[in-house]
């Protein structure tokens, strides 16, 4: 399991060290993520949830890696200003 032997449940509950562990982007889907930020001027916290997003969708199409497909997914769940 991912999170065995830590205090962690939940994909949210990712502190910065889990996110580079498990979130980690192909060049491609980083590249996505870095224009949304710019465009859409996202915050770093926002940016950390949309991985955190991105890596439950992930699981959810039971996939190790996060994919382009499911960061643009999240993208579409962002929190709007």
């Amino acid at each position: 399991m991912r999170f065995s032997n830590t205090n962690i449940f939940t994909n949210a509950e990712m502190g910065n060290s889990e996110l580079k562990k498990y979130c980690a982007l192909d060049s491609e889907s980083l590249n996505l993520l870095r224009g949304a930020v710019e465009k859409l001027h996202l915050s770093a916290r926002i940016y950390n949830r949309i991985l955190k997003i991105s890596r439950t969708i992930a699981d959810l199409d039971k996939s190790e890696n996060i994919s382009i497909n499911h960061l643009a997914e999240a993208l579409q769940f962002r929190i709007k200003n």
